[in-house]
């Protein structure tokens, strides 16, 4: 019986070809839709879960209340992993990471062999405790992990760069050097597995926290905070008793340390403060408000691209019930003949469901080969490295029951429904009647564009806020600002390198700091107050940037009050502050006022205008720029003339004669500054992708269904045209039930999209507003495609010669 049934289904199939293949097709597009938006799931959540013990391990995160204005981090001082340990039982090891481009060494670095002589730029540097790599347990190549940073001025390699520098070799023991620095060579203590790709710890080069430190008394002050801490948790240990002990770590250490240093109202600022344990596996997805300059996700994401997978397929889904019921005149006959012969509801509900199994069968066949097709596109749109599972032992099974379950539901409602028709009934001629309306089949029309125009409006908004934080003016020039990078081997040819670039008449200026308005280069976090009130309150958190003469000029930062800094006057103490610094220091007249950071002294002789030096996700924060000379792996060059290929090639020639070991390494600001919102863009092009594909679906749906209400009034229009009817009349009747559908699905998309995008925006400082022009267009558009639609079958139906029509009626 079961054969019989898929005979039948087959036959019927290849019978109504045009509906079989918008069925399939609609179907296979939205399981490919499906399958690629639940690789990038699947990987997001698997993030930081490869770890052996990562059900017990924590990373140690603050949140601190300054002045009604929430503060979160997870750098941490130097003492704290060791007061973890010693003050917490339930701390089984405590360890630390340190990855900041201030400190020297972290980050990034020119590396070698000490037997090359050719430099290779190199990212990936974190200096780490040994603890870390008995946490984490990472799994060793070659080398005793136990003590393979146990020893000063030792590092730990991936097996990725030790086969890249040391091929068919065991590199433990090697020397590496970092920057040129012979004087302090580094030897390779271990080979480690490359991190995983699901990991936010990502490093290759592991250097060791033993015996070093960055300043005199820098591994037991309370009062510099610099290294995310991470603990293991003993067996059975309760992480919130862990989390709520934690308060231990503010009264012993923090207070006393705020009371040494003279502050006042030490008690009732750490009153203020609250630290937490997160578990690692929720880092990736849950750390949006946190800041820890880590390329993260977020779980709203998560749930949002599953919530579009959701739509797609139930936009398919309704184009199965659609076509189904809509052809239900066409199986009349069948059903009634079926039940005259004998045969009961249950049988026909059988048959029609394996019709439906049949056609989701062969769509997720159809579609699992689109998804493997279309997964490098995927890949580059989610900036991801996923790969289709064929060997998984999972998929097959997951397959197979996808599709049963799809099947069945998109099956479920069609099959009763055609499975209900009386003979009596059918012989009447009655169901073909009924056919030509449905309530459900137009609210499931309805349902299908109010997803499209949702995920239209959402795109969108997402492309023009992304223009707008591309395009808006910053307070800085990022155009035509070149970035030598590598340039801290030069050491004391720094100068001279300089000079010889100003020689071309086509550069404006050159300027020498680490210091840029862009993710990804130096920061440095101090306290300011005003002078003589250090013990007076908690200061204000600003960024101190080491700069040179050249900075504002490279960059085309204006300066609103005051000057900057010149050769001719004595401006080692002098400083130069942003309008919010003045501004929240409380600096009315600021010219020629002191500030101070606790351990220097500066007189203020500008005020630059405000401009955004971090993502625009949050306001200009206070910023101050000191003067200083420093062995900077950035130059900035401004410049001026249109012909940058040869001014690339001059630059490039002139780093050559000063570097032959090392390639020139270039990038432009404005390319660093969009780099900053890859995220956004990401999320643009994937909410573009699948709106187009939404609306492909719900079109392939909506031309079926136009093409069947045609065909269902061909006498009426062969009547209608006999009587002088138009084409153009017939068009707009045929067309009109239909578009009033798409208003009806235009006024219920509207502020769903509204709600979505306006919380969407609220992680944007800066951000566009969500006008009425958005809603305006997705429903003009929605409307001009829907109109296209179903005018293709209208002016078919309407141009066809009514002597045809009638006589085959």
């Amino acid at each position: 019986m079961i054969k019989n049934y898929f005979i039948i289904a087959w036959r019927n199939l290849l019978k109504q070809r045009m509906y079989s293949v918008i069925k399939i097709g609609g179907f296979a597009l939205s399981i490919a839709a499906c399958l690629l938006i639940a690789l990038y799931i699947k990987d997001e959540l698997s993030y930081d879960k490869n770890w052996a013990h990562a059900d017990r391990i924590y990373r140690i995160t603050s949140e601190f209340n300054n002045e009604g204005k929430i503060e979160t981090g997870v750098d941490w001082p130097a003492p704290m992993a060791k007061a973890l340990r010693e003050d917490f039982p339930e701390v089984e090891k405590a360890g630390r990471f340190m990855d900041a481009p201030l400190f020297y060494r972290a980050g990034s670095n020119q590396v070698r062999p000490a037997d090359v002589k050719q430099n290779t730029f190199e990212k990936g540097f974190s200096y780490t405790d040994q603890d870390m790599l008995d946490i984490l347990q990472v799994p060793m190549v070659h080398g005793d992990r136990a003590h393979a940073l146990a020893e000063p001025k030792t590092m730990v390699i991936s097996k990725s760069k030790a086969d890249k520098y040391f091929p068919n070799q065991n590199p433990v023991g090697k020397i590496m050097i970092l920057n040129n620095d012979t004087k302090n060579p580094y030897k390779i203590g271990g080979v480690m597995q490359d991190f995983p790709t699901t990991s936010h710890i990502d490093y290759d080069f592991l250097l060791t926290m033993t015996g070093h430190q960055f300043w005199d008394g820098e591994q037991t002050t309370w009062m510099a905070s610099n290294y995310p801490t991470y603990v293991l948790l003993k067996p059975g240990a309760d992480p919130i008793q862990f989390q709520n002990n934690l308060k231990l770590i503010i009264t012993k250490y923090y207070l006393p340390a705020l009371k040494a240093e003279g502050i006042k109202d030490a008690e009732a600022i750490v009153k203020n403060g609250k630290l937490f344990a997160q578990p690692i596996t929720g880092v990736h997805l849950y750390s949006s408000g946190i800041d820890d300059r880590l390329d993260k996700g977020d779980i709203k994401l998560v749930w949002l691209f599953g919530a579009v997978a959701v739509f797609i397929l139930i936009i398919a889904c309704i184009n199965f019930i659609n076509l189904s019921t809509a052809k239900s005149a066409n199986r009349a006959k069948e059903v009634g003949l079926r039940k005259v012969v004998g045969s009961d509801r249950f049988s026909l509900v059988k048959q029609f469901l394996t019709e439906s199994l049949l056609f989701s069968v062969l769509s997720f066949i159809l579609g699992l080969l689109i998804a493997a097709l279309l997964l490098p596109y995927f890949n580059t749109l989610a900036g991801k490295s996923l790969t289709t599972p064929w060997t998984a032992w999972w998929l097959l099974p997951a397959m197979i029951a996808a599709a049963i379950i799809i099947g069945v539901v998109a099956g479920l409602y069609p099959s009763f429904y055609l499975s209900s028709f009386k003979p009596i009934s059918v012989l009447k001629g009655q169901v073909s009647r009924g056919s030509k309306n449905s309530l459900l089949r137009n609210g499931l029309v309805v349902f299908q564009f109010t997803a499209s125009i949702v995920l239209i409006i959402g795109t969108l908004v997402i492309y023009n806020q992304t223009h707008y934080l591309l395009n808006r003016k910053v307070g800085f020039d990022k155009d035509q600002v070149l970035l030598v990078q590598g340039t801290n081997t030069l050491d004391d040819k720094m100068e001279t390198f300089k000079n010889e670039l100003l020689k071309s008449s086509e550069i404006k200026s050159v300027s020498v700091s680490d210091y840029l308005p862009v993710s990804g280069t130096k920061r440095d976090g101090n306290t300011f107050y005003k002078e003589g009130k250090t013990t007076e309150g908690i200061g204000l958190f600003t960024q101190k940037w080491t700069v040179d003469y050249d900075y504002l000029e490279t960059m085309g930062i204006r300066i609103a009050e005051g000057r900057y800094f010149s050769k001719d006057m004595p401006d080692s103490a002098a400083v130069v502050i942003n309008k919010s610094m003045m501004k929240k220091l409380g600096l009315e007249n600021p010219i020629g006022q002191r500030i101070e950071n606790g351990w220097q002294k500066f007189t203020v002789i500008g005020v630059m205008d405000d401009f955004n030096f971090e993502s625009m996700k949050q306001n200009v924060t206070p910023l101050c720029l000191v003067l200083g000379k420093f062995n900077s792996s950035i130059v900035s060059v401004k410049i001026g003339g249109a012909d940058t290929k040869n001014v690339i090639s001059f630059i490039g020639s002139v780093w050559k004669s000063f570097s032959p070991d090392q390639p020139f390494r270039y990038t432009f600001l404005d390319e660093s500054f969009a780099n900053m919102y890859a995220d956004v863009q990401r999320t643009g092009r994937i909410f573009t992708s699948f709106a187009v594909l939404a609306i492909i679906i719900a079109c392939l749906g909506l031309f079926a269904l136009s093409a069947f209400m045609a065909e269902q009034r061909t006498k009426e229009i062969g009547i209608r045209k006999v009587l002088g009817a138009s084409v153009n009349s017939i068009t707009a009747m045929l067309s009109k039930d239909f578009l009033k559908l798409i208003i009806i699905a235009m006024v219920i998309a509207s502020p769903i999209a509204w709600w979505a995008m306006v919380k969407w925006l609220q992680d944007f400082a800066y951000r566009i507003p969500v006008g009425w022009g958005f809603f305006a267009v997705a429903g003009s558009a929605a409307l001009f495609i829907a109109l296209f639609t179903v005018s293709f079958q209208a002016i078919k139906a309407a141009i066809a010669n009514p002597v045809k029509s009638l006589r085959n009626e």
